[in-house]
């Protein structure tokens, strides 16, 4: 049974008015914007059937919510009132109607705007100087936000010219650009702080606080549409040239605004911007279109919350509220796991969305979206759609906090995120079918294994087309899998060359020449090998110094990643992130097939002597992270329990016979109640033990003259490559690295050095010039 007038009326205006209060004083609104348009016209043509049931406080009276009270109110000369709304062709027909009718008047001409969706603000002006600045509030008072306004640099202080009123209010929108609305929250995505829902709470949040040097932080910007109070002066007879004297006097006008004559006119308008509306700089929901003389808008008047000379033409809702069906995990090309929320599928902005982004884990916490939750979604121009924000009032009691899976949906590799880092990731970088094509890349280039030819073209086909599934099928590729391949592409892009498609012969050479360089890449040396494998953080340097210390692929591939932090410059984020890649039975089988498909690595040796100094249990201890083990605590656990076995035999208070605290003694306990901690130090015990086999004694290799220095390269060395430099620089035991620290050694400064010189000078590091590297490498058997 449907409810009377009077409870409906009541109904309305109490979701209404709750929907106004966290809107416009909360920032943080709860249902979206259609659905509040439809919720209002629902209660207009409740109380025009009614109208003995309208009341002063409706919210078809109000034009919004009263001021939080946290600023000063400020009283407004002359109210800032809406517009009514139209949503239909034939609304805005009978609103151009009714302007003939009673101005007697055929095909008026009318002043018509781009409806920014920010925040409505009063600029006022004493003898041409800023004095301060409100929010529309109610529209009879709003918020004194002089201070807030005074940050924004498109708000003239000062007006220019002479010609102005002595008094003088604009009225404008303070919105935020969508450019800069992204470079906003992506950074705040990367530093973990608060995103904004949407260009307007950007805009409205940021406007509102009450420390200015916050909003000064913001990227606002604002646009005059308006005039209210004038006093000592006369503006022109037309809407249309009084936003030209408003642009003459220093404030910006939208560029978009154009006069147009009767309702073709008006039509006309709102197609050409809602046909640019996705290119345009900022969001619109709308256009608005005003009598453009003065004299017709005071004989038009007004209602009791709008004038009858202007209306506001809606585009399609951007934001619409619908249901989370599902949450899946998108893997990208470089393995990073993105959330996508599966929806019931809802038409926004003329589209129908069942897809929105969620960005990352942190988003989804920061948002507690769950499963067959309702959430707004929102959609703007060409943007994935996003979810903006939940309806918890619409929230199932029992329905889960959702969490990251742990496999890999695609090749079941582990899902890992570093500390600090918003990003997930699969580690599965070798055999994960989402990041194929940009491993093969990666494995080919010029660094790595360089494979000449393999371009991105050809690796796409490759993959497409079923030929290569992993870095190990490049070493299988004949003559004739190339040629069949490019046929293939060729038709079903349509594009075979003419001579084929008529003799049926083909180009060759380019699939010889690709044979021989995949022939010629099968010897390579272990950094390239270890680098060409792609795994996260593990650049050329990084590559360099594992096989220096390891000097071998099969000590690597087999070592808990601890040990990697013996290693200079590798801490405890690489070193996890070579673990995670290693521990990946997959990623291990893609190894064990491309050195069954004939790749040599040429240089293998026994690891250096310098690894003996960490090869201590102790060291060990210190390395696993263990919460409480210091380096005194882990030498204490090491003198008595020699060995990782012996350590985890031994009860909780034998570690406390053994010199720990008991709130230490209970921390180790505590780790090693985790089986993969318990396996982790059985297995970095186990790798000592064969590491402490094969690494020579201290003495059996010489340190180089640069051994444990960082030097940098930078300008252009006339003498010799960027790259001959480095080597020869690495062979003296120098780590070359790409920027400049205060853990930089000397920089090497040739022709146009740039900002890594001015940065070393700043810092106080040595500078050499290319003359004095020179008579270095000389010297130590390094030159010619």
């Amino acid at each position: 049974m449907s409810p009377k007038p009077a409870e409906r009326i009541d109904q309305l205006r109490r979701q209404l008015d709750d929907a106004n209060y966290r809107y416009h004083v909360l920032d943080d609104p709860a249902i979206a914007d259609a659905e509040y348009d439809r919720l209002l016209r629902e209660l207009d043509e409740l109380e025009a059937a009614h109208p003995e049931l309208v009341t002063p406080d409706s919210p078809t009276q109000r034009v919004g919510a009263v001021p939080s009270g946290a600023f000063a109110e400020v009283r407004h000369a002359i109210p800032m009132l809406s517009l009514g709304n139209a949503f239909s062709d034939a609304e805005v027909a009978d609103f151009e109607r009714r302007i003939e009718e009673k101005l007697d008047r055929r095909q008026p001409a009318f002043s018509a705007e781009p409806k920014l969706d920010g925040l409505a603000i009063s600029l006022r002006y004493e003898n041409g100087r800023f004095v301060q600045g409100a929010t529309r509030g109610d529209g009879a008072s709003g918020e004194d936000v002089t201070a807030n306004l005074r940050t924004i640099k498109a708000v003239p202080l000062q007006l220019r010219g002479d010609d102005w009123p002595k008094v003088l209010e604009v009225r404008g929108e303070v919105y935020m650009p969508l450019a800069a609305f992204k470079r906003y929250n992506e950074r705040a995505l990367k530093e973990g702080g608060k995103v904004l829902a949407n260009p307007r709470n950007g805009a409205a949040g940021s406007l509102r606080q009450l420390d200015p040097r916050i909003t000064a932080q913001r990227p606002l910007a604002f646009y005059a549409y308006a005039v209210g109070l004038v006093e000592g002066g006369k503006l022109p007879d037309t809407h249309s040239a009084t936003l030209k004297k408003l642009r003459e006097w220093g404030f910006p006008v939208s560029a978009e605004s154009d006069v147009v004559v009767g309702t073709e006119g008006l039509l006309g308008y709102y197609r050409r911007l809602g046909a640019k509306r996705d290119q345009l700089p900022f969001d619109i929901d709308g256009v608005v279109y005003k009598l453009d003389d003065y004299a017709g808008q005071r004989e038009m008047g007004f209602v009791s919350r709008a004038p009858r000379w202007a209306i506001a033409h809606k585009f399609p809702a951007q934001e619409q509220s619908t249901v989370v069906e599902a949450i899946d995990i998108n893997i990208g090309r470089t393995g990073a796991a993105t959330p996508l929320a599966r929806l019931k599928p809802v038409q926004v902005s003329g589209v129908v969305v069942s897809n929105a982004t969620l960005h990352n884990a942190d988003q989804i916490a920061r948002l507690d979206v769950r499963i067959g939750d309702t959430v707004i979604v929102r959609r703007a121009g060409d943007v994935i759609p996003e979810i903006v924000r939940v309806v918890p009032e619409y929230r199932a009691p029992d329905a889960p906090v959702w969490t990251m899976p742990t496999q890999c949906p695609v090749c079941g590799s582990e899902i890992v995120r570093e500390e600090g880092e918003a990003v997930w990731r699969c580690s599965g970088e070798l055999t994960c079918a989402a990041q194929r094509k940009e491993a093969i890349g990666h494995f080919a280039s010029r660094r790595a294994m360089d494979i000449d030819g393999l371009g991105d073209r050809y690796i796409e086909d490759l993959s497409d087309l079923g030929y290569v599934t992993s870095v190990a099928d490049l070493y299988k590729l004949t003559l004739e899998d190339l040629l069949l391949m490019k046929r293939r592409a060729d038709e079903r892009d349509g594009t075979t060359p003419a001579i084929a498609a008529k003799t049926g012969k083909v180009a060759t050479k380019w699939a010889e020449n690709l044979v021989d360089a995949i022939e010629r890449s099968r010897r390579t040396t272990l950094e390239r090998f270890l680098y060409a494998l792609g795994i996260q953080h593990v650049g050329e340097s990084t590559a360099k110094s594992l096989a220096i210390w390891f000097g071998d692929l099969e000590v690597i591939r087999h070592l808990p990643w601890p040990l990697f932090k013996r290693v200079p410059d590798v801490g405890g984020e690489v070193a996890r992130a070579i673990g995670h890649f290693l521990d990946q039975s997959g990623n291990q089988q893609v190894i064990d097939d491309l050195l069954a498909g004939g790749v040599v690595i040429t240089d293998t040796h026994p690891p250096s002597s310098r690894l003996r100094d960490g090869l201590d249990l102790a060291t060990l201890l210190v390395d696993l992270e263990i919460p409480k083990i210091t380096r005194i605590r882990a030498d204490q656990l090491a003198t008595a329990f020699p060995t990782a076995t012996a350590l985890l035999d031994a009860p909780e208070h034998g570690y406390i016979s053994a010199g720990l605290p008991a709130d230490t003694a209970h921390a180790l306990t505590a780790w090693l109640g985790d089986d993969a901690n318990t396996r982790l130090l059985k297995a970095g015990g186990e790798a000592l033990a064969r590491l402490d086999a094969i690494t020579p004694a201290a003495s059996a290799v010489a340190l180089g003259p640069l051994d444990g220095q960082t030097v940098v390269l930078t300008g252009t060395l006339s003498s010799l490559s960027r790259d001959d430099a480095r080597e020869r620089l690495e062979a003296l035991g120098a780590k070359v690295a790409g920027s400049v620290s205060k853990k930089t050694g000397f920089v090497v400064a040739g022709e146009a050095a740039g900002s890594k010189l001015d940065k070393a000078q700043e810092l106080g590091i040595e500078i050499w010039d290319e003359a004095k590297l020179l008579a270095f490498l000389k010297s130590h058997g390094q030159g010619g």
